[in-house]
């Protein structure tokens, strides 16, 4: 669901609404500036398909896998349970590993690989104007907390190895991004 001016677009609400500048065109106005868009209440996951991947916290790892996906993952304001059970199960049926004919036609589940979730409130970072990201969009601690801990219990029920990151810590990733492949996943 963008919310965009003055682009084509639905509202938070799924309802159509019209500039009144531009009649029969919908669109939504939620007081932005002209030009600017941005994904209202949408959980982010930004999905490497990896080698190996292994996230620190100073010199501890607190999460490793093999062969499998890394899963950055932002909490927005607006999110909750059911957009992360959404998101967590397209991760789990996403396509991505090649099968016998070289295709993307294979999912983490299908290869039965590990999959390494790290919170990253970063991307829900507001970057269309000036040098510095704002962070208005994220969720605020206690709720991304609560949402990612949710997304990594039912993780650990739906899947096998499943490794994490450290909420709130400041740590470190290696990885070797296999492809490279990448992907920006959004669930309203």
């Amino acid at each position: 669901m963008w919310v965009s001016q003055p682009f084509l677009c639905r509202d938070i609400q799924h309802e159509w609404t019209h500039d009144p500048w531009i009649p029969g065109i919908p669109v939504v106005w939620r007081g932005l500036e002209p030009g600017r868009m941005w994904r209202a209440g949408a959980l982010i996951a930004l999905l490497q398909r990896v080698m190996r991947a292994q996230v620190r916290v100073g010199e501890r790892v607190v999460g490793e896998i093999g062969a499998g996906l890394l899963g950055l993952i932002a909490v927005q304001t607006a999110d909750g349970e059911p957009q992360a059970d959404r998101l967590l199960e397209r991760m789990l049926k996403y396509r991505v590993f090649a099968d016998a004919a070289g295709k993307m036609n294979l999912s983490v589940r299908d290869i039965e690989g590990g999959l390494l979730l790290v919170p990253q409130f970063t991307l829900a970072a507001e970057t269309d104007q000036g040098h510095r990201p704002g962070f208005s969009r994220a969720a605020p601690p206690d709720v991304g907390r609560r949402l990612f801990d949710h997304f990594v219990t039912r993780a650990r029920a739906l899947h096998g190895p499943v490794a994490t990151g450290e909420f709130g810590a400041q740590m470190q990733l290696e990885l070797v991004n296999d492809g490279p492949v990448t992907f920006w996943l959004e669930q309203t």
